[in-house]
């Protein structure tokens, strides 16, 4: 993904960016108001983050071929 990145920090660099993105993920998902109540949006975009966590852990970490996203 990162083609600036010398190829033997590549895996130590896909981690890091795998574990920043469960944490904003983690963290839009459980969030709530002094009121108790969750937000959408945050919803909204927790789930994005969290869809794309799970897509760069299998294509870029795991190395797994997904059938229909792309080569």
């Amino acid at each position: 993904m990162f083609d600036f990145i010398p190829q033997e920090y590549e895996k130590l660099v896909n981690i890091i960016f795998l574990l920043v993105t469960a944490l904003i993920a983690h963290h839009a998902l459980t969030y709530r108001n002094e009121e108790g109540k969750k937000d959408f949006v945050r919803l909204f975009f927790g789930c994005i983050a969290a869809v794309y966590f799970i897509l760069f852990l299998f294509k870029n970490v795991l190395e797994l071929q997904l059938p229909g996203f792309g080569s």
